[in-house]
């Protein structure tokens, strides 16, 4: 049974429709440094079920059932197609989509996410930890891969932010997504992405080496790896300019832009 994602619009509803889709232990907040793209796009961000202000059904869950959700959600809305913008948890929830619902993906743009996260015990693991112990047990551990040392020490105050967010969240709603995490495997999925789609990779992120995401874009029949420098796993909150830079021209060769 799908959930009522929690969610906001940002833009014109007449201008083509851009879903973003966050990180595992976000909320949707974590798109604020691209805001400034609803000056050319509707944006759509939401919270995954067990994030932010989205219901918590006891889990587990699976990237199925995420991806269920976001249908549901535009459906709700009337909105046949869309392009989609995932990073990570939100990454691999747009590749389930492209691969199940073609009809309903224009464009992809898939951040520091692969068919399958490995090894598949560190999500697992990271559940156990967290219904034994809270999402504070498992923070420094996390927030250590989503930035590098050197954003850690110049915003402190960012990341002071994050982390707060992230032991914020339900600790059933967030060990529930990291069991749809180890559960997933897409990897006979891809080669039916028929949406033009972008990969992109942070040069530092620990969880998605940009080696593999290079492998992972020959995949695909028809795809683009971009690797952002200096940046970890929240790539688009260490280097937002690059990271809206590449978005707008991906999304741009559909409106046929020069």
């Amino acid at each position: 049974m799908t959930v009522a994602l929690a969610h906001t619009i940002l833009g014109d509803r007449s201008r083509p429709m851009l879903v973003m889709s966050s990180s595992l232990g976000t909320t949707r907040s974590m798109w604020e440094p691209q805001y400034a793209l609803q000056s050319q796009y509707c944006l759509l961000l939401y919270d995954h079920r067990g994030h932010g202000e989205s219901p918590a059904p006891d889990g587990p869950y699976t990237v199925e059932e995420l991806g269920a959700d976001v249908i549901a959600l535009l459906d709700h809305l009337g909105v046949h197609s869309a392009s989609f913008c995932g990073l990570s948890l939100g990454g691999m929830v747009g590749l389930w989509l492209a691969s199940h619902h073609p009809q309903r993906i224009d464009r992809l743009i898939a951040m520091c996410a692969l068919a399958r996260l490995e090894p598949v015990s560190r999500y697992s693991d990271r559940a156990l930890a967290v219904r034994a112990g809270g999402l504070a047990s498992i923070a420094g551990e996390v927030v250590s891969r989503w930035f590098t040392p050197a954003f850690v020490e110049r915003v402190p105050t960012t990341v002071g932010r994050f982390t707060r967010e992230l032991t914020g969240q339900s600790a059933e709603g967030y060990a529930s997504c990291c069991e749809a995490l180890a559960s997933c495997d897409l990897r006979d999925r891809i080669h039916r992405i028929d949406a033009p789609t972008m990969l992109i990779a942070g040069a530092d992120d620990p969880i998605v080496r940009p080696s593999a995401a290079v492998l992972f874009g020959a995949s695909f029949r028809d795809a683009s790896v971009a690797v952002v420098p200096d940046a970890a796993h929240l790539v688009n909150v260490e280097q937002p300019d690059i990271v809206s830079r590449l978005v707008l021209e991906h999304l741009a060769e559909q409106r046929g832009e020069d």
